[in-house]
């Protein structure tokens, strides 16, 4: 039976394939069922972020799953240790929490600020978290309902109550929405899902300063531009801001799942034992991918080459007649097009050899941060042709 046909019948219909399989990978070239290379500029959305099968990770993975593949938290375990201590040292933070998904680690930063909030004044009701609009946190329900995307929000009633929306960039709606029962604010410095959409500075100032008057926390959602996407390890240094909470995913574990909630001295000892967990968290095959990843993706030098590499890319569709704007910072891209839709453009470009991805009515890119220049020369040639 042909592996699509396999799909079909025992695996919900709840994604729109594009219809290639993909047999293997190295670097940033996928190997698909139809024996094509394809150069890959999705990463698997943002994940992939040494490419695939980068030889340090797979030989870390490797070795750990001969040693041990999992124990419970009961117990410790090295690599969970020092994949935490060197995540801490990077990002600044004074501790982190482990999960499994971007979901998983947003879940964890709502429950540690409500309760937070709780701890500090004792009241039930303060508990609202405003987040913003086209941003996306998620498809459990409780981040589901911190979505601020509409289109998401169907058929899955009743949400979990105690998000307020604000039109993303607008201080005065912010400003207003802000009352007595506000407990913490949560954003994307750049909104993926939503379309690569980058908050302005005057915009994060204003959070951060309101978060200080009204007794707010902040919760970076980092989960797609975090780990070295934007050129810089985490985005919020472009904007000069930490956030009290950041959620990292995605490229943290190298395509193995992961998800971390990452606190500042203050709010890391509020959640205590008992009070939030999670059973393959902190696995030990998934923190020795971590750390291999970590220890290229922190290095000055790998970071300046992400964004030189990002200038090149966008000094070059600058050129294409068909793209009308582009958004987004580092290895992250979200391009507006003319003359050609989105997925029209991912379409003709998947026939020429080359995946890429959407977000709403844009094209999106997001190659693996050590993709090579020959194979972004490829892929420019391949945009030309199609954008130009």
């Amino acid at each position: 039976m042909d592996i699509k046909e396999v799909y079909d019948k025992f695996v919900m219909d709840t994604y729109g394939r594009t219809g290639l399989c993909v047999e293997s990978g190295s670097g940033s070239v996928a190997v698909g069922d139809d024996g094509v290379d394809y150069i890959d500029f999705g990463s698997g959305i943002a994940t992939n972020s040494l490419g695939f099968c980068d030889s340090d990770w797979v030989y870390a993975v490797c070795e750990q799953t001969k040693a041990l593949q999992h124990t419970s938290n009961y117990y410790y375990n090295v690599p969970c240790g020092l994949f935490a201590a060197k995540l801490c040292e990077i990002t600044g933070y004074d501790k982190v929490f482990f999960g499994n998904s971007g979901a998983e680690a947003n879940e964890c930063a709502l429950k540690l600020a409500r309760k937070y909030s709780f701890d500090k004044y004792g009241r039930k009701d303060r508990g609202t978290v405003i987040t913003l609009t086209n941003s996306f946190h998620g498809r459990t329900l409780s981040t589901l309902a911190a979505t601020g995307q509409d289109t998401f929000h169907n058929y899955f009633y009743p949400f979990p109550p105690g998000f307020e929306y604000v039109k993303t960039n607008d201080i005065d709606e912010l400003k207003s929405k802000i009352n007595a029962d506000t407990c913490a604010i949560m954003f994307e410095y750049i909104q993926g899902e939503g379309g690569v959409i980058p908050l302005t500075s005057e915009f994060v100032d204003a959070i951060f300063e309101l978060a200080r008057e009204h007794d707010l926390v902040t919760i970076a959602d980092e989960v797609q531009t975090g780990v070295g996407r934007t050129g810089e390890f985490s985005a919020g240094t472009h904007y000069g801001k930490k956030a009290d909470i950041s959620t990292f995913a995605k490229g943290l574990g190298g395509g193995l799942p992961i998800g971390v909630c990452a606190a500042a001295s203050g709010f890391s000892t509020v959640l205590t034992k008992g009070t939030h967990g999670s059973t393959f968290g902190g696995n030990p095959v998934v923190c020795a991918g971590g750390m291999s990843v970590l220890k290229k993706v922190s290095e000055p030098e790998f970071l300046r080459r992400v964004r030189e590499k990002g200038q090149r890319i966008t000094a070059a569709l600058k050129e294409f007649g068909k793209v009308k704007s582009i958004s987004g910072k580092g290895l992250m891209f979200g391009l507006e097009l003319t003359g050609i839709t989105a997925v029209e453009a991912m379409n003709q470009c998947a026939k020429q050899g080359l995946l890429v991805l959407t977000a709403k009515d844009k094209l999106r890119l997001l190659p693996p941060l050590n993709i090579s220049d020959e194979n972004i020369d490829k892929a420019i040639i391949i945009l030309k042709n199609i954008l130009n």
